[in-house]
């Protein structure tokens, strides 16, 4: 019945959500090496009480911010057509992120149309910036969703440092988005007012909050610090001031990420608000690739999924 698990925790509003996100190969990567990494990937997630996988669909963000991109943009396979292609193993349902500005609507139709809705559910991404010409815009496309595929399970993008943001929530709720994933969480600070005023507003105007999954990646190097700035992710002066003077930034960072997800736990729990992670793997290295794992493993002990964490680690 694992395939009913996630769309039944979304659809009630239920709270100990856990998914592992990572980002499908290299669109370079030869089909040899494409099945290598997604048999290393599976083995490497066949012991973690998941929910699901989160596919990332990468576009070219230079839009966002004028400072030079700290890694280079690379393209990387639809993460579509890498689930359709290479992941028939993998026994729970897929999350697949769809950078909506990047398909022409015909395009988008079609996939809808043809989404197995038992195993995928999606996370529509607008531009990333205002100015940024897109094929189709982010409400035209729940549009066409509500149209053609009603049944398919839609998310939507919640960042947390825009004091806005609960608005924007409630916006994309009434457009038809059943849970929010946000992006990556370094300031457990931002994400708690988020979800408080979320969470507020929505009691005065009589909804129901739908879930949100806080997003934690792992920081390996004073490089990934950078690019995490430069997406626009909040890192509070202190906490980067610890990352960039540590021994090991990895470990310092897995730390952090682990007591904020314990801190956001403990805050939704109290207010009410349902709520789960995502605990991302988007690095090539493999010391933060087990990094990642060994959080996933962490966090789900944390949500009292698993009784072989351990919880002096």
């Amino acid at each position: 019945m694992a395939d009913h698990t996630l769309r039944a925790k979304l659809a009630d509003a239920g709270s100990g959500i856990l998914l592992f996100g990572i980002t499908p190969p290299r669109l370079s990567t030869s089909p040899e090496r494409i099945r290598e990494i997604t048999a290393a990937t599976l083995a490497r997630l066949s012991d973690l009480d998941v929910d699901g996988l989160a596919l990332y669909d990468i576009d070219d963000e230079s839009d966002r911010n004028p400072e030079e991109r700290p890694f280079p943009y690379l393209p990387t396979l639809d993460p579509a057509g890498y689930h359709a292609d290479y992941l028939d193993e993998w026994d729970r349902p897929a999350v697949i992120y769809r950078c909506v500005g990047k398909y022409p609507e015909a395009e988008l139709r079609d996939w809808l149309r043809t989404a197995d809705t038992e195993r995928v559910l999606s996370v529509f991404v607008g531009a990333s910036s205002k100015n940024k010409e897109v094929h189709t815009r982010l409400s035209q496309a729940q549009a066409l969703r509500r149209e053609v595929r009603p049944e398919l399970l839609l998310g939507g993008v919640a960042i947390t440092e825009r004091p806005d943001e609960h608005l924007r929530l409630i916006a994309k709720q009434q457009a038809g988005c059943a849970y929010f994933i946000s992006q990556v969480i370094y300031s457990a600070d931002a994400a708690k007012s988020m979800v408080s005023d979320y969470f507020y507003a929505c009691r005065e105007q009589q909804l129901e909050p739908k879930p949100v999954l806080f997003t934690l990646s792992v920081c390996g190097s004073a490089k990934t610090l950078a690019f995490l700035k430069w997406l626009g992710v909040h890192v509070p002066r202190w906490l980067e001031n610890s990352l960039r003077h540590a021994d090991d930034t990895l470990a310092e960072s897995y730390e952090q990420c682990l007591a904020n997800a314990r801190e956001l736990a403990a805050f939704c729990r109290k207010l009410g608000m349902p709520f789960g992670f995502l605990v991302e793997s988007v690095s090539i290295r493999k010391v933060e690739i087990e990094a990642s794992v060994s959080l996933a493993r962490e966090v789900s002990g944390l949500l009292g999924r698993n009784a072989t964490a351990d919880p002096a680690q």
